[in-house]
């Protein structure tokens, strides 16, 4: 049986988009069997595949934090061991950067990722036994498969799936009816969309009967959440939410509209109707990319207009 260790630590969006390596591997290696090693706060993701055999967590982010912590020193020598307890068939670091070369580097088994001009951090191609060429102009899902494809020897096919499905999940706090997620909450002010846009959208939303959620993850995203859905008719603001909960709600909206945000590449992987918003960056190379009905609009210095947005939805959101 071939026994694959997949080292995809961080972000959501960058999980996500290895996610079909998976649905590949299992397709060309019926009997694969695939470990991943993520950062913690992402570890519900990978087990949202079902070919996903165990999940390794890492937790780099806050040991870098509190490295002079005994506890944190502790946490890292049972990762350590969690990582040593499996020999692999084949190691395969789908970052390339240092600090996933370094974990990659812990594993039993042949190292194999980014060539160096191939990698985000060239260095991080010195620590396998294998480099693999994978052009930089792709999109982040393509460069995914294609790496793990040429590792063992296949081609990808033209579809992309995700291998994921939305888990049923109470969510009594969800009214009855249609919705659709806005995803108005990112890291970067430079990645929002204007508040006048969200209201004039929910109003075009709400009068057609259709019901807006805003999830939100920190306080001052709560903050705004709250802002916006007192100025709206019909508005939702959920409780925090952890990701498999987020995965149940995008999984019954009728539509999602969202900023560049991990929730958004989520949604998209499980087939919902999708209008992503772009402002900082070029979707072509890590905008949503899946089988199901995704629309990407904007791009690097360009923000979505709403007219654009309401038409663009309105063609994807089924009736």
């Amino acid at each position: 049986m071939l026994k694959i260790l997949l080292v995809k630590t961080s972000s959501m969006g960058d999980v996500i988009h290895a996610l079909p390596s998976v649905s590949d591997i299992v397709e060309h290696f019926p009997g694969a069997e695939v470990d991943w090693v993520v950062e913690e706060s992402f570890a519900e993701l990978p087990l949202l595949h079902p070919r996903v055999s165990r999940v390794i967590p890492v937790a780099v982010r806050r040991w870098r934090k509190k490295l002079l912590k005994p506890a944190s020193w502790r946490e890292m020598a049972a990762f350590r061991r969690a990582i040593q307890s499996a020999s692999y068939d084949l190691v395969l670091d789908c970052q390339g950067l240092i600090k996933s070369a370094a974990l990659a580097w812990l594993a039993h088994g042949p190292r194999c990722g980014y060539d160096w001009s191939s990698a985000r951090e060239s260095l991080a191609s010195t620590v396998y036994d294998r480099n693999i060429r994978v052009a930089r102009d792709l999109h982040a899902v393509e460069r995914n498969r294609l790496l793990a494809g040429r590792a063992l020897g296949y081609l990808p096919g033209a579809v992309v799936d995700y291998g994921i499905a939305a888990p049923e999940l109470p969510l009594p706090w969800l009214p009855d009816g249609r919705y659709v997620v806005l995803l108005h909450a990112t890291s970067r002010a430079d990645k929002e969309w204007p508040e006048s846009d969200w209201l004039a959208l929910a109003a075009r939303l709400n009068g057609q009967g259709i019901c807006c959620i805003l999830p939100w993850g920190a306080a001052h995203e709560q903050a705004r959440s709250e802002r916006l859905a007192r100025k709206m008719a019909n508005a939702v603001v959920p409780p925090r939410l952890d990701l498999a909960r987020a995965a149940a709600l995008l999984g019954g909206a009728q539509a999602v509209v969202g900023v560049d945000t991990g929730l958004t590449h989520l949604a998209a992987a499980l087939k919902v109707p999708v209008v992503a918003l772009y402002s900082a960056s070029d979707p072509g190379l890590t905008g949503v990319y899946a089988s199901g009905p995704a629309v990407n609009l904007g791009s690097l210095g360009q923000v979505a207009q709403l007219e654009e947005v309401s038409t663009a939805l309105e063609r994807i959101m089924p009736r």
